[in-house]
């Protein structure tokens, strides 16, 4: 089993450090497209939606990404796009959590097949625009998820306590989330240290933490940052409630020793358009 997860790993680590760094933007494009057309039907099947209705339906998301890309907002994409995509993922969010997985089937179908899709294509489109904006930019975002659910991991084993959310997610504690954020802290001053300390033009783009950093200030940008960590812990909870709604371990098989694509990218979705409203003007 780790030798599969080990393997499964670095084949995603390789295609993506390839389309990352690719001169163009599209294969970067293409392969996240691919990533979200499953995650959609993923979704769909975890909503009840099973067999030929959820291939259509991840398919309908690729075809919606595809025309995207076509449209003048694979360029840029209206400021308020962001705000609407944030305001869903915060207010639905606490809502849905604190409801609990057992009010989640109760919702109609429908809406919670409209609602997820339209913030899988909404998560994807940030994901391109921060690609757009440069390799530095795109990689200050995912390092900051990734490190928020490393140092909540390793912090909640050490220390943790006090459960987040046992209902949904019982191995998650507050102690874990504050590790997260203490190490989102402490990434973001050595990124900003590194990052000036190199010459002016010598990377591409400001990182996330320059851009709240410079368009906030020191204390809003910190306070920002510390949003966009709890929003990270925020999409791996939802995935995990509508899961365990669903009865199911992982979103698919698609990965092995991995499970399915949503179990990779849940803490992404709602950080990368949060990052968007904030660092774009």
């Amino acid at each position: 089993m780790l030798r599969q997860r080990i393997i499964t790993a670095l084949v995603l680590v390789a295609l993506l450090l390839l389309a990352l760094f690719a001169r163009v933007g599209w294969p970067f494009a293409l392969l996240t497209l691919l990533m979200i057309a499953a995650a959609g039907w993923e979704w769909s099947r975890l909503n009840a939606s099973a067999g030929a209705v959820a291939l259509a339906l991840g398919a309908l998301l690729a075809a919606a990404c595809a025309a995207t890309l076509a449209s003048p907002w694979a360029l840029q994409a209206p400021r308020p796009l962001w705000a609407l995509a944030a305001l869903a993922w915060i207010g639905g969010g606490a809502a849905a959590l604190r409801a609990g997985p057992a009010a989640w089937p109760r919702l109609p179908r429908a809406l919670r097949l409209v609602l997820g899709l339209a913030l899988l294509w909404a998560g994807w489109l940030a994901l391109v625009q921060a690609r757009g904006i440069g390799i530095n930019f795109i990689l200050s975002v995912l390092c900051l998820v990734w490190m928020a659910d490393i140092a909540a991991y390793f912090g909640g084993r050490a220390f943790g306590r006090r459960k987040l959310a046992p209902s949904i997610s019982p191995g998650k504690s507050w102690e874990g989330v504050w590790s997260g954020q203490l190490g989102v802290l402490v990434l973001g001053g050595c990124w900003l240290a590194v990052e000036t300390g190199f010459a002016a033009g010598s990377v591409d783009s400001a990182s996330l933490f320059r851009a709240l950093v410079d368009g906030l200030g020191v204390p809003l940008g910190l306070l920002a940052l510390l949003a966009l960590t709890g929003m990270s812990v925020v999409g791996d909870l939802i995935e995990s409630l509508v899961k365990r709604a669903a009865g199911a371990k992982d979103s698919s098989g698609l990965l092995p020793g991995h499970g399915g694509v949503l179990d990779r990218i849940d803490a992404l979705l709602p950080v990368f358009p949060l990052a968007m409203a904030f660092a774009t003007r």
